[in-house]
């Protein structure tokens, strides 16, 4: 039986010193998964607890999640004909440490887009989903901003699937 908590952990903040302390995306993204899956797992003994975080990074920058529809145009202005990397983290802990971990970074080219046409995209997102999940949904309406996507589509979505299952087959009792 599996349930879902969220980890009340202030992912800002947690951010903020991870960059003061020199960490690029993919340390940001691997932290901010293990930070919320021991915070977590120190509620629920003996249970294993999966946490997860995605980041993306531009020239090695972490881009964050827009507060306003204003951001999130400016970071689609920012990613418009670029290369960029999304790194998703998964890790499961046990009794407030951590037992496995697991991080991927996917490529993704997005097409040159006019910023007409980037304010189009925007208006077919509503607001909370927009700030709650970033500037591009790649299950939707995102995937079209792209000339191509190299990863593994459930890692893309924030997830690594395969790797949390091979994980669990290789752990089974």
């Amino acid at each position: 039986q599996s349930i879902v908590v969220p980890s009340r952990v202030d992912e800002d903040l947690a951010k903020e010193s991870l960059l003061a302390a020199g960490a690029d995306p993919l340390s940001i993204s691997k932290n901010l998964a293990e930070l919320k899956s021991i915070k977590v797992s120190k509620n629920y003994p003996d249970k294993i607890v999966l946490g997860a975080d995605s980041v993306v990074s531009l020239n090695n920058e972490l881009i964050n999640k827009p507060s306003s529809r204003e951001e999130a145009l400016e970071i689609l202005k920012k990613l418009n004909n670029s290369t960029h990397y999304l790194i998703s983290s998964v890790c499961f802990s046990k009794n407030g440490a951590m037992i496995w971990n697991h991080t991927e970074s996917s490529e993704l080219k997005m097409k040159d887009f006019s910023e007409r046409q980037l304010l189009k995209y925007l208006e077919r997102i509503d607001t909370k989903t927009l700030l709650n999940y970033g500037v591009y949904q790649i299950e939707s309406e995102g995937l079209k901003l792209f000339d191509y996507v190299k990863g593994d589509r459930s890692s893309i979505m924030g997830l690594p699937i395969k790797e949390i299952e091979n994980y669990i087959r290789q752990h089974k009792k």
